[in-house]
């Protein structure tokens, strides 16, 4: 059946459609009635050669999809779903050496590599270093006079610190990183005024410092993860190329992602002040995951069928790129009992925040699981009463749910 929901041209990329909202109502009439739908597009409007994409919006199609890398394929036209129109495609093939969007057999064995900063032990030796840094960054806000922007003064630091301290960035050069990454991200938001080719630049510039970082650990090993990883090539590890490409990820996954996440928390708790009075009280341990489902930071990524199949009762072609709608999934009532409703206690909640399984399930999720329960522990100990003080402002973008400023007050 025909989605009756969508007017002609709708297009669930348009990134003027993110910058205003979530499109929930349009999500939960595509899963009733057209789960599998053909987005069609203006030749080349995303950056490929094509005329549009299918979305995937139920929980179980985008689960199927993301665990056969065999029939839909990350490196064919990138996760990427939308680049801007003038993209050149030597531009989008060079981000097929970031692990996102790599394929197996080469991304069994990158991730086997970088993995080993991620182990239980790893995150465990950071979490008290990281805890006192929550606590540092909430003093630091409450000392403010009346009110500031959450997300720069709170939700943007503890993720730029982690990654510093996880791949010993010094902490006075985290406000490089932060400054690089926004501007590989914004390109689609004209406040930023930042074009395709400034993104490009500062892509470049977080591969250069972590090449040069890599270089200066084969020369003098350290106890950190950039030694774990690029010390000994030979013995398996990363090439300083390959270091390089996976600290751009990070940038990403790691600090956009997270950072969203937790500002769209504070502003959920915000708006639902039952819940933030039961966190304050109870504390349940099932707090994090379900802020990342409600915030489904990244609401989508693609890939490419790699032969003619069938998904969702829809008839697939081989070169087809694949739309998989995660914050759909994640609001999906065949999964989820009541999804619309903010709820901490929520369990079980297999949402796919961080991705639908198989192999690009997201290597950090202990991470940031870690990183929001410190920072928001934080700050129901140092600022329980705080208040929203205007509506947030949120991102340009055509697959990124994020949010530019979030005015709070303490007062």
């Amino acid at each position: 059946m025909h989605c009756p929901a969508l007017p002609d041209g709708f297009d669930l990329t348009d990134p003027d459609l993110l910058h205003h909202r979530v499109p929930l109502p349009e999500f939960a009439e595509l899963r009733r009635t057209e789960p599998v739908r053909w987005i069609p597009q203006p030749h080349g409007l995303a950056g490929f050669a094509d005329d549009g994409y299918w979305a995937v919006t139920r929980h179980a199609d985008v689960r199927y999809v993301s665990t056969h890398p065999e029939l839909f394929s990350s490196t064919v036209n990138t996760a990427i779903i939308r680049f801007n129109e003038h993209i050149e495609r030597d531009a989008i093939d060079a981000q097929r050496l970031i692990l996102l969007n790599m394929d197996p057999p080469e991304h069994t064995r990158v991730r086997q590599i970088v993995q080993r900063g991620f182990t239980p032990r790893s995150i465990r030796a950071l979490e008290e270093r990281l805890r006192a840094r929550a606590e540092a960054i909430v003093a630091s806000a409450r000392a403010r006079s009346g009110p500031f922007d959450f997300v720069t003064e709170v939700a943007c630091e503890l993720p730029l610190q982690a990654i510093a301290e996880l791949i010993g960035v010094p902490q006075e050069d985290r406000s490089k990183i932060f400054d690089w990454s926004n501007k590989m991200i914004a390109y689609d938001d004209p406040e930023y005024a930042i074009t395709e080719e400034v993104g490009a630049q500062s892509a470049a510039e977080i591969i250069a410092y972590a090449m040069n970082m890599a270089a200066e650990r084969k020369k003098c090993p350290a106890h950190d993860i950039v030694t774990t990883l690029v010390a000994a090539e030979d013995e398996g590890n990363l090439n300083s190329d390959e270091f390089g490409f996976f600290v751009l990820m990070l940038a990403v996954a790691g600090n956009e992602t997270t950072r969203n996440a937790i500002t769209h928390g504070m502003h959920a708790f915000l708006t639902h002040p039952e819940q933030w009075e039961l966190f304050k009280r109870e504390r349940p341990g099932t707090t994090a995951e379900e802020i990342v489902r409600w915030a489904t930071p990244v609401n989508a990524f693609q890939r490419t069928a790699t032969q003619d199949t069938e998904l969702g009762g829809a008839r697939i072609r081989k070169g087809d790129r694949v739309g998989l709608f995660y914050a759909s999934a994640n609001h999906d009532p065949e999964v989820f009992t009541d999804p619309d409703a903010f709820d901490i206690t929520r369990d079980p909640n297999p949402h796919l925040g961080f991705g639908g399984g198989g192999p690009h399930y997201c290597l950090g999720k202990s991470l940031a699981i870690l990183e929001i329960d410190l920072i928001f522990h934080a700050i129901a100990e140092s600022m329980p009463g705080l208040r929203l003080a205007d509506p947030p402002r949120r991102l340009r973008s055509a697959w990124i749910n994020g949010v530019k400023e979030l005015q709070v007050t303490t007062g």
